[in-house]
């Protein structure tokens, strides 16, 4: 759908990797979790087997660095039998805890951006994740007087952004979202007929990319970076 700005009343932006950085963080994580385990497995095959687990977990814990926690001692456990050290499983939570203490590292053009658009638009915050970190990463951040609404979603479905549009009393056509991912933060709205911008990011986690054939490239924007988003409201 096309951008129209004189139609446009909300604009939600993703929060990880579109904001601030997030993605290097786990794997990071997952390659220290890798270097422990080598004893049973190799990388390869451990970085598979994680892939394997997160996916079957997303039920359970949904999205974020706690459900991220658990799959990886999940992993530990059954590539070694259940035979893994305490002191392992000790390393892979320090792990996970270093994770959720990460600095905020906001992406380049973001304040710019939000600076610009602030006043003008009604601006909310539309992620995935667990509830408490990404409220302890806006917090930390210094953007969240920017944001009108935050919304911390299980799963990022059409059905869930048409809640966030109920709540908020606008069309979809009146919706503007902006995020790194294809299919999280651009499918679905081109769906229920809103606009979507995909600002994408040097890494992506493999659950969130789409094949060629899923992507309807005529149908979106890409900008190589966040600041270009001025162009389209100037």
């Amino acid at each position: 759908m096309e951008i129209n700005p004189k139609k446009i009343k909300v604009i939600a932006f993703d929060a990880d990797d579109t904001l601030w950085t997030n993605e290097p963080y786990f794997r990071e994580a997952e390659q220290q979790v890798a270097q422990l385990l080598t004893d049973y497995e190799t990388k390869n095959k451990i970085h598979q087997e994680l892939y394997k687990i997160e996916i079957d977990n997303l039920g359970y814990y949904g999205y974020g660095v706690k459900g991220f926690i658990l799959s990886m001692i999940e992993l530990a456990l059954d590539i070694s039998n259940e035979q893994i050290s305490p002191l392992v499983l000790s390393k892979i939570l320090e792990i996970g805890k270093d994770m959720l203490g990460k600095p905020i590292e906001l992406l380049e053009g973001v304040k710019e951006v939000l600076d610009f658009l602030h006043g003008d638009f009604k601006l909310i915050v539309a992620t995935k994740g667990d509830l408490l970190d990404q409220e302890r990463k806006l917090e930390k951040s210094g953007l969240l007087d920017y944001f009108h609404h935050v919304e911390v979603m299980s799963d990022k479905k059409e059905a869930d952004y048409m809640k966030i549009i109920k709540h908020l009393e606008i069309e979809p056509s009146e919706l503007l979202m902006v995020g790194n991912s294809l299919r999280s933060d651009v499918l679905p709205l081109l769906a229920i007929g809103a606009a979507a911008v995909h600002v994408p990011y040097h890494t992506t986690w493999m659950h969130e990319q789409v094949s060629e054939s899923e992507d309807p490239k005529e149908f979106y924007k890409t900008l190589h970076q966040l600041v270009e988003l001025k162009n389209y409201f100037s």
